[in-house]
């Protein structure tokens, strides 16, 4: 098989966690963790909202593989309080530094100047992430069923349980779905964009969504960047969109969620 941007992601992602075992020992980070307590409920923040609305995640994200730089003046304290006052319910930052210009600093510095739940965007394949997200901040964490065994996918949930975050579980076709549902995900997410080829599919949501019991939590990802957007997956039952060029794109954030979500809220 020819290889991808995700291969060498998860090459990388690898080595970064060897590499942060080495300076901080999993049992280390584990007693610094006794006493952690989920601050913010992300579950509830995004979940089940009164019909007719729908609730917005906005994600924080100065660069991608698809697209380059997004957005060259990052200020992440600015960004996350305009989200705020704009009305997002959570947000999304991308940890990410090679390939996204993430960093753990984004998440706390967004995470201590808002009061919005926040989920750590990243490449998790190990439970000391898991750990390691608590650590700095996160709320919920997002695990990609496409890079994950089911087995796998099971360890990394009960360690998040163990120290109280929520999972945001995303799937990108019918088969990974259907092994999701085995899972206890209160949280699944449908990514329209596919991680080997980055291109869209926008039809997705129309395609899975019927297949999702209703107790579930359902949030659709990526090629959400106009008002019919929204609002095709607010009649689908969506019950929050994940956003994150579209706002990132925008000389004016604020001003993109207005138009975005105008008859939606």
């Amino acid at each position: 098989m020819t290889k991808t941007i995700l291969d060498d992601i998860l090459a990388s992602k690898r080595k970064e966690v060897a590499e942060a075992k080495q300076r901080l020992p999993l049992a280390e980070l584990v007693q610094r963790l006794a006493k952690h307590q989920q601050e913010r409920d992300f579950a509830a923040a995004v979940g089940f909202p009164p019909p007719g609305e729908l609730r917005l995640i906005a994600e924080l994200k100065r660069q991608s593989p698809s697209r380059g730089m997004i957005r060259e003046r990052f200020d992440p304290v600015a960004i996350a309080q305009t989200y705020a006052a704009s009305g997002a319910a959570a947000l999304s930052v991308l940890t990410d530094a090679p390939y996204f210009g993430g960093s753990p600093d984004v998440l706390r510095d967004a995470k201590q100047f808002t009061d919005l739940p926040v989920l750590r965007k990243d490449f998790i394949l190990d439970a000391y992430q898991v750990h390691e997200s608590a650590w700095m901040g996160a709320d919920a964490i997002l695990l990609i069923a496409a890079i994950l065994s089911p087995p796998e996918l099971r360890a990394l949930m009960r360690a998040a349980t163990a120290v109280s975050l929520d999972c945001l579980v995303e799937v990108h076709t019918a088969r990974e779905l259907e092994q999701v549902l085995d899972t206890e995900a209160e949280l699944i997410g449908i990514n329209h964009r596919d991680l080997r080829s980055f291109t869209l599919q926008p039809s997705l949501s129309e395609e899975l969504i019927p297949r999702i019991p209703k107790d579930r939590i359902v949030v659709a990802e990526s090629g959400l960047s106009t008002p019919e957007d929204i609002k095709r997956m607010k009649a689908l039952g969506v019950h929050a969109v994940l956003v994150g060029e579209a706002l990132m794109t925008a000389p004016d954030p604020a001003a993109k969620v207005k138009e975005l979500f105008t008859g939606t809220w």
